[in-house]
């Protein structure tokens, strides 16, 4: 059964009645652009075909109602209480309620409504959880589009991406930027998406993957992370603590030729950290400009120089996903490198079309060598963003 089917069957069993609609929003990959997104940069990630379905119905009471099919028991509350639940009462609810509930709550605070009926509202997914893919982003922008649609509230797909990064950070506790809702929200057929992470404006940058005989495939390593645990957030304070050395609103602003400035008035640790962040924004300017002028051939070296400066300055990578980037390079990859925020997850690579299954052996071979659990490898495509279904 398909994951729109699994939340209709849900919603079925959890009401006795059929649901009023069908939402969807999709996963990411983040092509280029790691950990610069909450240092006011650049990013360029892409929504893929993996998914995550809402299906929602109204009830007589003011209460939500929100169940999933990765969780035993469904959770409801009453709308008025959203307020007291968040941000500080968040413990008091399963983890992986404040997502949908944590949108809810973003949803009312933000556009001050007050809906006169509640709502019960199913979740279902195909979008591989802990892999680096944003099945975070994609509960949250799947759950917005099926709120804002059934209350009324006047909300463009940037509006409601802010309010799924607000649900991340304060329902839910993860202190992630708006990479992923951006990508989840705005996503488009055969396109990455240029999001300036500072000013949010947006641009659709043509990929041409299957144009140019390429795939994308992605290398899950079944390593589970966690955005709200504490390596993510130290990596995020050591880059506002180098950024205020420095004397600059974020490290956007800073430039290559600061490094060596940077280099005599941080520490070590602190120092790369903000070297990779520099590197980065510049990686991915370079990788949209690449793109436009001569296509995705181009961008295999940026993506093996971001996963070594993930890997060596911002100190996220892991062997399994070191693993997974040099058996790709080895078998045919033109590029390969983590995607996401670390300490797990994903790794990436673009390989020609002819390379792919050998790709996909050797990555397999390399993890049964290393002892690894075996990773789930395959294809992304480009794809749409968040929608209403049905």
């Amino acid at each position: 059964m398909t994951a729109a089917g699994k939340a209709h069957a849900l919603f079925a069993s959890l009401t006795d009645a059929e649901p009023e609609g069908l939402w969807s929003a999709p996963g990411r990959v983040n092509l280029i652009g790691e950990h610069t997104d909450y240092n006011d940069g650049y990013v360029l990630p892409f929504a893929i075909g993996h998914r995550t379905h809402v299906a929602l119905g109204h009830r007589s009471d003011a209460r939500i109602r929100v169940a999933s099919t990765f969780a035993r028991e469904a959770v409801e509350v009453a709308i008025d209480d959203l307020d007291r639940l968040f941000p500080s009462g968040r413990e008091t609810v399963a983890e992986w309620s404040r997502y949908p509930l944590g949108v809810a709550w973003a949803l009312l605070r933000a556009t001050g409504a007050r809906p006169g009926a509640g709502v019960d509202l199913a979740i279902a997914s195909d979008v591989p959880v802990g892999a680096g893919l944003s099945s975070s982003a994609a509960i949250e922008s799947a759950t917005a589009v099926a709120l804002s649609d059934v209350w009324g509230l006047d909300l463009d797909a940037s509006a409601l991406a802010q309010i799924g990064r607000t649900a991340e950070n304060d329902a839910v506790g993860a202190p992630t930027g708006i990479m992923d809702q951006t990508a989840s929200m705005l996503g488009e057929v055969d396109s990455a998406i240029f999001l300036d992470c500072r000013s949010l404006d947006t641009a659709i940058v043509d990929l041409g993957f299957a144009a140019a005989g390429l795939d994308l495939l992605v290398v899950d390593t079944r390593v589970a992370h966690s955005h709200a645990t504490g390596g993510y957030r130290a990596r995020r304070e050591a880059c506002e603590r180098g950024a205020a050395i420095m004397g600059v609103r974020a490290l956007r602003d800073l430039a290559p030729g600061d490094l060596a400035r940077a280099a005599e008035a941080l520490d070590e640790i602190t120092f790369r950290r903000v070297r990779h962040v520099v590197s980065e924004n510049r990686r991915v300017l370079d990788a949209v400009r690449a793109l436009r002028t001569s296509g995705p051939v181009a961008i295999g070296d940026l993506l093996v120089a971001s996963h070594a400066s993930m890997r060596d300055d911002f100190e996220i990578s892991v062997p399994e996903l070191d693993t997974a980037v040099e058996a790709s390079l080895a078998a045919g990859a033109l590029g390969a490198r983590m995607t996401g925020g670390g300490f797990g997850g994903a790794a990436i690579a673009l390989v020609p079309h002819a390379r792919t299954r050998a790709v996909t052996d050797a990555v397999t071979a390399a993890f049964a060598a290393s002892g690894f659990r075996p990773p789930h490898v395959f294809t992304v495509t480009p794809s749409a963003g968040a929608r209403r279904d049905a």
